[in-house]
C-alpha cells in the first residue's frame, strides 16, 4: 500500500510538471499569434506596444481556456512517453499494476484542476476579456460599446448630425416581436455638447426609425415642461442590436451565468448562448478526462522504435483536433437551436469518453 502511495504521487506530479510545461508553451504560442494580430488590426493607429502587450494578456486567458483540452492531452502524452522511454511503464505493468490504477491519480489531477478551472480561473479569465473587449471596441471604431442592457435597465447613446441622444428606460421587455419600454427618460445634446432638452415618457415602443412616447413630458432650459401624449424621436435602435448588446457568454463568468440567464428571460428575450455556454463549463471537466484518456490511448503501450512514436503522437494529434472539429459542430448546432443544448454541450466529453475507454479497455484485456 505505501508502495502505491508513493507511486500514485510520483506519477501526479510528474504529471503536473508536463501539464505546467505544456501550459507554459501554448500560452507563449498564443500569446505571440495575440501580439501579432493586434499589431496587424490596428494598422497605422499609433498604439504603443505597451497596449499590445496588455491587450494580449487580458485575451490570453480565455485563449488558454479554449486549448485546455489540447495541453491536457498533450501533457498526458508527454509524460506516458517518459514513462515508457525509462522502461518504469513496464517496471509498473510488471509490478501487477493494471493501467486504471496508474491512471488514477492522473485523473485525480485532471478533475481537481477541471472544477479549479470552471470555478476560479473561468470568473478572471471572463473578466479580463470583458477588459480586452473594451480596448478593443475602442481600437476599432473609437468609441465603447453605445448599448447596453443590464437589471439597470436599458442605456442608448447615438450620435447624429443634430447632436447627441442619450436615452434610458428603466424596463424593457421583449413581446413577440415588439419591444416595449417604460420608464422613458431622453436627454438631447446639441452639436457643441450643450445640454438642449429632457423627455420623459411612460412608455415607449420601437417603430421602424423612430422611438414611439406615450405620456410624454419635455423639458427645455428656463421652460416650463411641455406635455403631449405621443410623440415620435427620431432613432437608429431596433431590437437586433438590442439583442447584440447582450454581454457575449465569454465575457460572463460561471457563478454569474445563472442569474444572468433568469434575467433576460424574464425580459422575454433569449439567452440561448449563454445556457449552453454555462452547459459546456459545467461538461468541460469531463471532456479535459477524456483528452486524457485519448492521450493513454495512443501512448501507453511500450516501445522503443522512434517511428511508432511518431506515427501515435501524429494519432494523438489527429484525434485531438478530431475532437476540436467534433465539439465546435455540435457548439454551432447548438447556437442554431437545431441540437437541444444537453446534447450540443455534452456529446462531445460523453462520445470522446466512451470512445477512449473502449480503445483502453482493448488494450488491456484484449
Amino acid at each position: 500500500m505505501r508502495i502505491y502511495r508513493t507511486l500514485t504521487t510520483y506519477i501526479a506530479r510528474t504529471y503536473l510538471t508536463a501539464l505546467v510545461g505544456a501550459t507554459l508553451v501554448v500560452g507563449a504560442l498564443l500569446m505571440l499569434f495575440d501580439v501579432i494580430e493586434i499589431t496587424r488590426r490596428s494598422g497605422s493607429k499609433a498604439i504603443g506596444i505597451d497596449v499590445v502587450l496588455e491587450m494580449a494578456l487580458y485575451h490570453l486567458p480565455m485563449s488558454l481556456q479554449s486549448a485546455l483540452p489540447f495541453v491536457f492531452m498533450g501533457g498526458a502524452v508527454m509524460i506516458f512517453w517518459k514513462l515508457a522511454r525509462s522502461s518504469e511503464l513496464v517496471v509498473i505493468r510488471a509490478a501487477g499494476l493494471s493501467v486504471w490504477q496508474f491512471l488514477a491519480p492522473v485523473i485525480a489531477v485532471v478533475v481537481v484542476l477541471g472544477i479549479a478551472n470552471v470555478t476560479l480561473l473561468n470568473p478572471l479569465a471572463a473578466h479580463l476579456y470583458t477588459k480586452y473587449e473594451r480596448m478593443d471596441a475602442g481600437m476599432d471604431s473609437g468609441v465603447a460599446n453605445p448599448l447596453a442592457l443590464s437589471d439597470g435597465g436599458l442605456w442608448l447613446r447615438e450620435n447624429n448630425p443634430e447632436g447627441q441622444v442619450v436615452m434610458h428606460a428603466q424596463g424593457v421587455r421583449q413581446v413577440d416581436n415588439a419591444l416595449r419600454m417604460t420608464g422613458v427618460t431622453i436627454f438631447r445634446y446639441g452639436p457643441d455638447r450643450r445640454f438642449e432638452s429632457r423627455i420623459d415618457a411612460e412608455t415607449a415602443g420601437l417603430r421602424e426609425g423612430a422611438l414611439v412616447l406615450t405620456s410624454v413630458v419635455t423639458t427645455y432650459p428656463g421652460r416650463v415642461g411641455e406635455r403631449a401624449e405621443t410623440l415620435e424621436v427620431p432613432s437608429n435602435l431596433t431590437l437586433p442590436k438590442i439583442q447584440d448588446s447582450f454581454s457575449p457568454p465569454e465575457t460572463v463568468s460561471f457563478w454569474e451565468l445563472p442569474a444572468f440567464i433568469t434575467f433576460f428571460e424574464a425580459a422575454g428575450f433569449s439567452a440561448h448562448a449563454h445556457r449552453l455556454h454555462w452547459h459546456s463549463l459545467i461538461a468541460s471537466p469531463l471532456l479535459l478526462i477524456a483528452m486524457v484518456l485519448m492521450g493513454a490511448v495512443f501512448s501507453l503501450k511500450p516501445s522503443q522504435r522512434s517511428v511508432n512514436w511518431l506515427f501515435r503522437i501524429v494519432g494523438a494529434v489527429a484525434a485531438g483536433f478530431g475532437v476540436f472539429f467534433f465539439s465546435k459542430i455540435t457548439y454551432t448546432l447548438g447556437l442554431s437551436q437545431t441540437l437541444p443544448v444537453n446534447l450540443a454541450a455534452w456529446s462531445p466529453a460523453l462520445v470522446t469518453t466512451m470512445v477512449a475507454l473502449a480503445a483502453l479497455f482493448h488494450l488491456e484485456d484484449g
